[in-house]
C-alpha cells in the first residue's frame, strides 16, 4: 500500500504471476489530474527473467492443444464482459476518454478475445497432392503454420485495452508466448487483462505484463529470444525498431492522417454527422480519425455548412458524464501541441471555421479551411480533434489528393455509386477503403493495416495469427493416393 496517497500499488505480471519491483509509475487523469493508479515497475533483473521464462517455455507453448487455447481466450473474453463496466471506467480513469466510447472499446475486446477462440479451432494445416507431375506420384505435401517463437507487444495509450488484444489474443492462439510492454501513459488496461489471464490455464511463461519506461525497452527490442516484434504506436518509433533489428520479424501498425472523401452523390446528412463525430472521437487519437475532408466543388458550401453545425452539436466536457462525445487528450501537453500546430497552419493562411482553443487537457472540435498543403495539420498526423476541409473539382482529383500522403492506413469514400467504390478500391493507396462510411470503422475480425509510412503487416485474428507464424512443410512419400 502507497500510505502517502492511499492507493494500492499494482503488480506486474512475471511469467504468469503478480510481482513488485523496487520503483513506481504513478497514473493521472487528463481531465482533472487525480492520481487513479499507481504501477509497480520491474527491474531489470524481473524483465531478464520474463524473457528466459517465455523463451523456456516456446515449445511447450507452440504444442499446446488447441483446446487449451481456444478456452483460455474463451474465458477471457467471459471475464472481460463480466467486469465490462469496471473496465471501462478504468480505460476512462486513465486515458481519459470518455465512458462511452471507453464501453464501446471494452466490448470490442470482448470480441476481438472471442473471435481468437474461434480462429485457433480452425486455424488448421492442409494438404496438398504432388503427383501433379510423374517426378513426384506417391508424394503428399502436409502444411502446417508454426509461430516463429515469443512476441514482445509494444502497445499504445490511445486504446489501452483493444490493441492490447490485438496481440495477445492472436499469440495464445497460435501458441506465441507473449511480452507486453504497455504504454507508460496507460498501463492499468493492460494488468487488468493480466490478471484475468491468470485466472486460466496457460503455462507458466506464456504472458507477462511489464510496465517499463520508454527508455528501457531498447533491450527488450534487442533481446534475441524474442524474435516477433508487434508495434503500434508512431512511425519515427516503429521505423526506427525495424532498422535497429532488420533480422526479427517486425509488425508495425502506425499512424495516418486519414481522409474522408464527400462525392457529389452522397448522403450529406450522414456524411457530415459521421465526420464530424469521427474526426474528434477519442479527442482525435486514433491513427484512423477523420483529418482530412476532400468534398467534390459542386455540394462543398452545403456540406461544410451541415458539417459545422454537426461539429457545434457535439457534446464536450466531463469523460465520466455519459453524454459526453469529446473528452480531454492524454495529457496537456498533447493539447498543447495540438495547439502548437493549429497555431502554425493559420499563421500560413488557414482559417478556423470551428473550435482552435484549448483548456487544459482538452481541445475544442476544430475545423480548418484553406490550409497549405506543407502544413502539419495536412501532412503529418495531428493526433488530436482537428481537421481539414479541402475542395476537389472532380472523383479524380478528390482521390489524388487523398494518395498526396505519405501515409495509408484506410480512406472513407461517401458515395452511393457502385463505379466509383470500386474505382476508390482500385485507385487509393491504402489499406483498406470504408464505402459510405469513415475510415474510423473498424472490425475486429478483418485485415487492418497500411502501406507507406503507416506500417507493415496486418492485424484482425486471422492475418495476425499467420503474420505470427510460418508455414512449415512435410512431404509424405511412398503413399498410394
Amino acid at each position: 500500500m502507497d500510505v502517502s496517497r492511499g492507493i494500492d500499488v499494482l503488480p506486474f505480471w512475471l511469467a504468469g504471476r503478480p510481482a513488485t519491483g523496487d520503483s513506481e509509475l504513478t497514473v493521472t487523469n487528463s481531465h482533472d489530474g487525480r492520481v487513479v493508479g499507481v504501477a509497480s515497475v520491474p527491474t531489470e533483473d524481473q524483465v531478464e527473467q520474463a524473457v528466459a521464462a517465455a523463451h523456456a517455455v516456446r515449445k511447450q507453448a507452440a504444442a499446446l492443444p488447441v483446446h487449451v487455447r481456444a478456452e483460455a481466450l474463451a474465458h477471457v473474453s467471459r471475464r472481460l464482459a463480466e467486469r465490462s463496466e469496471e473496465i471501462a471506467r478504468l480505460i476512462t480513469a486513465e486515458n481519459g476518454k470518455p465512458i462511452f466510447w471507453a464501453r464501446g472499446e471494452v466490448g470490442r475486446a470482448v470480441s476481438t478475445f472471442r473471435f481468437a477462440a474461434e480462429e485457433a479451432r480452425r486455424f488448421s494445416g492442409g494438404v496438398q497432392r504432388l503427383d501433379t507431375e510423374p517426378a513426384a506420384q506417391g508424394r503428399l505435401a502436409y502444411v502446417t503454420r508454426v509461430p516463429y517463437g515469443p512476441v514482445l507487444a509494444i502497445t499504445p495509450f490511445n486504446f489501452p485495452l483493444n490493441l492490447v488484444a490485438h496481440k495477445v489474443a492472436p499469440s495464445i492462439a497460435v501458441g506465441a508466448p507473449i511480452i507486453v510492454k504497455p504504454a507508460p501513459a496507460t498501463p492499468l488496461s493492460s494488468l487488468l487483462l493480466g490478471e484475468i489471464l491468470a485466472e486460466t490455464d496457460l503455462p507458466e511463461g506464456m504472458f507477462s505484463v511489464l510496465p517499463v519506461p520508454n527508455d528501457r525497452a531498447g533491450a527488450l527490442v534487442e533481446d534475441p529470444r524474442l524474435p516477433v516484434i508487434s508495434f503500434t504506436g508512431s512511425g519515427p518509433v516503429g521505423f526506427a525498431i525495424a532498422d535497429r533489428v532488420p533480422r526479427k520479424h517486425v509488425t508495425l501498425e502506425l499512424g495516418g492522417n486519414a481522409a474522408a472523401v464527400v462525392l457529389a452523390d452522397a448522403d450529406l446528412d450522414w456524411a457530415a454527422s459521421r465526420i464530424a463525430l469521427f474526426s474528434n472521437y477519442q479527442a482525435g487519437q486514433s491513427c484512423i480519425a477523420v483529418q482530412r475532408v476532400i468534398v467534390e466543388d459542386a455540394i462543398a458550401d452545403a456540406f461544410t455548412d451541415k458539417l459545422l453545425e454537426a461539429v457545434g452539436s457535439l457534446v464536450t466536457g466531463d469523460p465520466d458524464d455519459d453524454k459526453t462525445q469529446v473528452g480531454p487528450l492524454v495529457s496537456e501537453d498533447a493539447a498543447i501541441r495540438v495547439e502548437s500546430w493549429v497555431g502554425e497552419a493559420v499563421a500560413a493562411g488557414a482559417r478556423i471555421l470551428a473550435g482552435g482553443t484549448r483548456d487544459g487537457a482538452t481541445f475544442a472540435p476544430t475545423v480548418l479551411a484553406g490550409v497549405p498543403a506543407d502544413a502539419k495539420v495536412v501532412c503529418e498526423e495531428v493526433f488530436g480533434p482537428v481537421m481539414v476541409i479541402q475542395r476537389a473539382a472532380s472523383v479524380d482529383e478528390a482521390f489524388a489528393a487523398v494518395n498526396d500522403s505519405k501515409y495509408g492506413l484506410q480512406a472513407g469514400v461517401f458515395t452511393r455509386s457502385l463505379e466509383a467504390a470500386f474505382k476508390a478500391n482500385r485507385e487509393l493507396e491504402v489499406g483498406g477503403v470504408i464505402v459510405g462510411d469513415v475510415p474510423s470503422y473498424r472490425a475486429d475480425q478483418m485485415p487492418y493495416g497500411g502501406v507507406k509510412e503507416s506500417g507493415v503487416g496486418r492485424e484482425g485474428l486471422h492475418s495476425a495469427m499467420e503474420d505470427l507464424t510460418y508455414e512449415k512443410v512435410m512431404v509424405l512419400t511412398g503413399l498410394s493416393l
